[in-house]
């Protein structure tokens, strides 16, 4: 356990939130398994005073987190879908990408933005440990090595001549606990004149809408644009655009990075806006645990009540986040009947730790529960319009945060 940040190394860093001991949230059980013990870590947060960065203090070993038990496919989300072409054909009329071009993605998942790229003709590389995720977008004509990115793996690929006009890193960065080799890495294979765009839910909108269940293990740090600018400077990098989608994850920033210093008005903006709003200081955060004790006892009071009234209720969205808040709340078979996913790798597996069994979104209409409570509310809109059915035959859905309520 740390007593340093994992950016500046500056300590010691200040708890703000103990979410308890959890099992690892992407580590679905197989029913057959459903005796065994399932290994479970502390989850405290801390904010480091120096740089502002957030992060959990335990940290699990990547080979536990990414590879044999990752079953998460970004292709299962519309929305993430059409966000990723959007931004993929932005970068190629920004950046005149074309066959002399190279773009890297950084966590490539199944291959659900390089393909964009690969459509036209423009040479992409994915770097992605997860086994499943990357035969996908092998399958789907990504090149992708089967790699955890940092500074020796750049090193490799600069010797062989690879260089990068564009590093995408998107969802990646929060996941990474050698942060200084990771970034390192992105500047010893970017080209001179080249882009990095990073994205990652945004701290601030987590900390005012009380977002805690997108913290797990597999997310070591929580980010701000001022402990973005303090990383990518310590290695010759500068932030100089900032984007922000309230809609993509409960609210994501894109962070524009180069080697040449040209910051933007928005990027000076964010960092005048964290500096006088408090979130570059610990006082901001103080009150956190307050806030996600009161959702916890609000939800347990809200499904306890339905139930006693003979309500049925499932859940939608074997997300990291559904099972952060199932464990955390202490919500299991007693109150859900089932949760549902569309990702066809998860259907049939058990939630972790709570063990609620994992069905094909298809068990809304044959079921038809009272409520569903939304585990992935981050996709509220994209599942409203897919359950238009369900909502029809007088179904309704929950959602959990800020405050729960019934939509």
């Amino acid at each position: 356990m740390p007593d340093a940040c994992r950016s500046c190394g500056a300590g010691p860093l200040q708890v703000f939130l103990d979410l308890g001991t959890t099992p690892l949230a992407d580590a679905f059980v197989s029913p057959e398994r459903v005796h065994e013990p399932e290994p479970a870590f502390p989850l405290e947060v801390a904010f480091c005073g120096a740089c502002s960065l957030v992060q959990i203090l335990h940290e699990v070993p990547p080979e536990q987190l990414f590879v044999d038990n990752y079953l998460y496919f970004s292709s299962f989300s519309d929305h993430l879908l059409g966000h990723s072409r959007d931004h993929a054909l932005g970068l190629v009329e920004s950046r005149g990408l074309g066959p002399e071009s190279l773009v890297v993605e950084l966590a490539s998942n199944d291959g659900y933005l390089l393909r964009n790229f690969v459509e036209r003709g423009i040479p992409v590389l994915g770097i992605d440990p997860a086994p499943e995720p990357a035969a996908a977008a092998e399958a789907a004509g990504v090149p992708t090595l089967r790699e955890f990115f940092g500074d020796d793996l750049a090193r490799e690929l600069r010797s062989r001549g690879t260089v990068a006009d564009v590093i995408v890193a998107n969802n990646v960065m929060a996941h990474v606990p050698d942060l200084n080799g990771f970034v390192e890495g992105m500047a010893i294979l970017l080209a001179d004149d080249g882009v990095v765009t990073v994205e990652n839910p945004y701290v601030r909108d987590l900390v005012d809408h009380g977002e805690f269940d997108t913290i797990y293990h597999e997310h070591h740090c929580y980010y701000s644009c001022t402990a973005v600018d303090a990383l990518v400077r310590r290695h010759g990098m500068f932030l100089n655009d900032v984007e922000y989608f309230p809609e993509l994850h409960g609210g994501t920033l894109r962070w524009w990075v180069g080697k040449h210093e040209d910051v933007s008005d928005t990027a000076r903006a964010y960092l005048e806006a964290e500096r006088s709003t408090g979130v570059t200081s610990f006082g901001y955060y103080h009150d956190f645990a307050d806030r996600v004790a009161r959702i916890k006892a609000e939800l347990l009071d809200l499904l306890r009540g339905l139930r006693a009234r003979g309500n049925r209720i499932a859940a939608y969205g074997a997300a990291a986040k559904g099972s952060t808040l199932l464990n955390y709340v202490g919500i299991g078979t007693d109150l859900l009947d089932f949760v549902v996913d569309r990702n066809v790798h998860k259907q049939g597996l058990l939630m972790p730790g709570v063990h609620v069994p994992i069905r094909d979104p298809a068990a809304l209409l044959e079921e038809q529960p009272d409520h569903v409570l939304l585990l992935a509310w981050n996709f509220k809109d994209e599942i409203v319009r897919q359950q238009a059915e369900y909502l029809a035959r007088g179904g309704r859905f929950i959602v959990p945060v800020p405050v729960p309520a019934v939509l």
